[in-house]
Parts: structure tokens; sequence; C-alpha cells
């Protein structure tokens, strides 16, 4: 396979070139003006930041990417599905409450807010998979599917199941709905906290399935007529209903990939992704350790699987950052700051190329690539 074009600068910045105006030129030498945005719905796939946590992706750079969607003619909104964990994000209103917060609002980006799976997690359409070795229809957020274009605006950090998240898991674990989370990181059912449960009812008659019944007022789910959709976790106020979160982390990748593919299979699509702030764990946390490694820059590509190598590739190759967790890490191996992967050191149970080697299976893409530095 040829290799992919990735585009690179560093975030070096003068009075006459700021970080905005460099990410703007970044994007219009990566390509993204071959993009016809007239008049389409154009969806750009970011991460709002859990509240407390302050390493995720300034909303200023989403503006300056919907400014220049906007210019080009497309009708741009900022997205993200809601949480399967519980959180400030698993649910419409607590979501954009949590994006607000974090700065993320008309006024500052330009553009509207569309959680993509609506107010409980539950609005999604159904998409075939046939590439898919492990999801055969994928669950993904009705309003990413609505749209016509997919532009992926993504912060690149470590990540405690994947080794990191940068653009293949900000779109494949990103876009799924509740249902489709659940397929990602188990066997798609879910399971009751009983202490939590107080019986109120509401997931037994959500139950298309009659999967649910109260038992000694308390909820119990047969898992034999359960079909994961997911819908018993956005009914229940009480936090009682959860997934397993018992996949293996290979598996996890794998169908994270195949959900990426649904998402971008047959439209057009453009990646961004920032390596900078490199947190150890995920903006899912509602906190951030010090970064790991000292910023590197923001990469664009049309490829999200050279576009993820090569962050991987820069990222693995800078020093790590002293008294920081990856640092703890090397010491504790008795390694040093060259150690070839940084996010394996950081998180040892993971292997993050099975998500690139199974996204070039399927097609995605190529870990083969070019870089070009703007």
């Amino acid at each position: 396979m040829e290799k992919s074009k990735v585009y690179f600068t560093n975030m070096r910045a003068t009075s006459k070139m700021n970080l905005l105006q460099k990410l703007e030129r970044l994007v219009r030498k990566a390509g993204i003006e071959q993009i016809d945005f007239t008049g389409k719905f154009s969806a750009i796939k970011i991460h709002f930041g859990e509240p407390g946590n302050l390493a995720y992706l300034r909303p200023n750079y989403s503006k300056v990417i919907a400014d220049v969607i906007k210019n080009l003619g497309g009708r741009v909104f900022l997205t993200d599905c809601n949480t399967l964990y519980v959180g400030r994000r698993k649910d419409a209103l607590e979501h954009l409450d949590a994006a607000y917060e974090n700065g993320y609002n008309p006024f500052t980006t330009g553009c509207q807010i569309i959680i993509g799976d609506g107010l409980k997690g539950t609005d999604e359409s159904y998409v075939p998979v046939p590439v898919g070795e492990y999801v055969k229809e994928a669950k993904i957020g009705r309003a990413v599917m609505d749209a016509d274009i997919i532009i992926s605006l993504s912060h690149f950090k470590g990540h405690e199941l994947t080794g990191f998240g940068g653009a293949l898991k900000n779109i494949g674990m990103g876009c799924g709905s509740r249902a489709g989370k659940m397929e990602m990181h188990s066997d798609g059912k879910p399971n009751v906290r009983t202490k939590s449960c107080v019986g109120c009812g509401a997931c037994v008659k959500i139950c298309a399935h009659s999967a649910i019944s109260l038992i000694d007022k308390k909820a119990q789910i047969d898992h034999a007529k359960c079909v994961g959709c997911g819908r018993c976790i956005g009914v229940c106020h009480f936090d009682a209903i959860g997934a397993a979160w018992d996949e293996s982390n290979d598996v996890l990748n794998k169908k994270m990939a195949e959900y990426t593919w649904a998402v971008l299979n047959g439209r057009p699509h453009f990646h961004i992704s920032l390596v900078i702030d490199v947190s150890p764990f995920c903006d899912c946390h509602a906190e951030n350790d010090v970064a790991i490694i000292p910023d590197i820059g923001m990469f664009a590509s049309f490829d999200p699987v050279a576009l993820d190598m090569a962050c991987a590739d820069k990222a693995n190759a800078a020093p790590a950052i002293a008294d920081s967790y990856l640092a703890e890490q090397l010491k504790n191996k008795n390694g040093s700051s060259n150690d070839h992967d940084h996010f394996q050191t950081a998180h040892p149970e993971t292997n993050w190329m099975s998500c690139l080697d199974h996204a070039e299976k399927i097609g995605i893409g190529t870990k083969q690539y070019e870089l070009i530095e703007v």
C-alpha cells in the first residue's frame, strides 16, 4: 500500500504566527479543502473533557476547524456520544453542562453542540460491518451517522486500556452509543449493582425483551434474554446498572477499529490530532496527571491509521518528563527515557499496536506514512 501523507507542525509560535493560525495553515496544507463541504452537515468529533480534567483540548482549537469548514460552505457542529461509565457526561443534559463548563459553547466555538446518541445514550443507528471479525452491526450515535462528513479533532494522550487515545479511539469508541460502548468493553450484557439498586422498576419497564425482573426489591437481568441495548443503564437514576468491563484489551482495540470503520465508511473524512498535554490517562478522568512527555505538535491527515502511527512514533521518540507517571514507571522497570514504547511502559497490560494492525487489516488506512512538516 502506498504511504499516506501526514502533515505536522510544531508548537513554536511567533508574533506573526500564533498556534491557532498554525493549525489553520496545517489543515489547509493537508488538503481539507479537497472535501466538498458545500451545504453538507459536517460533524467535528471531539472529547469535551470530564469536568475536573484540565488536559482536554481548549475550545479555541475547535473554533479554528469550525471556521474553516464554515468558510468552505459546510454546516458544522461539534459532537460526542454519552459515556458508559458514571460521570458528568452520561446523559445529554449533563454532557452539555460539562461541555459548557469546560468552555465549549456556540460563542467560543462558532458552532452548535449536538450529543450524538441523544438524551439517554439510546438514540443510535445500526451500521452493518461486513469486514468485522468481532462486530457485525455497530451501534453508532444517530447524529454522527446523519452527518455527511466526519472530521475528528483528537487530543493524543495515554490510556489505561488502549495504551493511548488518538484518532481511532476518538472515532471508534467515541461515536459508539451506550450499547456500542458496552459491546466494545464487554460481551455486551449489563449487570446490576445490587447495593445501589432501590427497586424502582424503571429498568423493568424500559426493557423490550422482558429480560429484567425485580426479586426481593432488587433488579436482576436474565442474560439469556438480554440483547445488550443499554437502555436500562440510561433509565437508571441511581447508577445501579453497568457494563461488565471484561473484554480483553486486544479485543477491545479490534472492536474499536471495527467501529471506526462503521463511522467512516462511505463518506468523506479528515483527521487532526494534537500531541500536547500528554497525560498518562484518558480525558474521561475527572483529573489529569502531569504530562508524561513534552508537547510535540499538531498533525493532520486523511488517514487516521497513519495519523495515529505518526503521533505514536513522535511521542515515543520524546524524553520522559521528570517525576511524571512515565518516569516513575521507567524507574520501576530500571528503564530509561529512551525506551522505545512509552505507552506500553506506562500501561504494561496494553497493546496499542493491535488497534492499528486491525484497522490496517480491514482497510481503514495504513501504518506506512510520509511525514511532511509545515
